[in-house]
C-alpha cells in the first residue's frame, strides 16, 4: 500500500518534472490531498534534501508559499560535492546511499543501470555483515565508486 507520503514525493516530482523549480501552496497541496499541512512539510523536509537533489524556500502567511528548487550542479561539481560529503564518514547506512545514487541516476551521471548495480552491490543482503561492519564497508566502496566514477568524467 502506498503512504500519503509517498504520494505526495510523487506528485512534486511528476509536477516539477524538468523545471527548475515549482511554486506551491502547502495548503492547497493539503487539501488536494486531505492532509494537514504538517504531512506536507514531512515530505518537503524529508523526501527534498540537498543530498536528493532539492533545496525547498519557504514563506510565512500568504497560504503557506512553497518553492521547490532542482540543484542542478555539473557532474564534475556533483561527485566532488558527493566525495566530500562523504569522505570523513567511517559508515554509510543503505538509505543514505540509495538517496545519492538516486540523484547519480537523476543527474544523469550514472546510467539507471549502473545505479541498479551500485545499489545491488551496497544492499544489506549483498553486505551480509553485521550493521556496523555493513555500513563501514558500504562507505569504502562507494568512495572508490566516486573517485572512479571522478576520473571517467575527465
Amino acid at each position: 500500500m502506498v503512504s500519503i507520503s509517498d504520494s505526495i514525493e510523487e506528485f512534486l516530482i511528476t509536477t516539477i518534472g524538468d523545471d527548475a523549480e515549482l511554486k506551491l501552496s502547502r495548503n492547497e497541496l493539503a487539501i488536494f490531498f486531505s492532509c494537514a499541512p504538517s504531512q506536507i512539510n514531512y515530505v518537503l523536509s524529508t523526501r527534498f534534501t540537498p543530498d536528493r537533489g532539492y533545496k525547498v524556500e519557504s514563506k510565512r502567511g500568504g497560504g503557506g508559499c512553497v518553492k521547490l528548487i532542482r540543484i542542478v550542479e555539473s557532474e564534475d561539481n556533483l561527485l566532488m560535492q558527493i566525495y566530500e560529503e562523504i569522505r570523513h564518514l567511517t559508515s554509510l547506512t543503505y538509505s543514505k546511499c540509495r538517496d545519492i545514487v538516486s540523484r547519480l541516476m537523476r543527474d544523469t551521471v550514472v546510467t539507471d543501470r549502473e545505479g541498479k548495480i551500485m545499489l545491488t552491490i551496497m544492499n544489506d543482503k549483498s553486505l551480509a555483515f553485521p550493521v556496523d561492519i555493513a555500513g563501514r564497508i558500504r562507505v569504502q566502496m562507494f568512495k572508490e565508486i566516486i573517485l572512479e566514477l571522478s576520473r571517467r568524467s575527465v
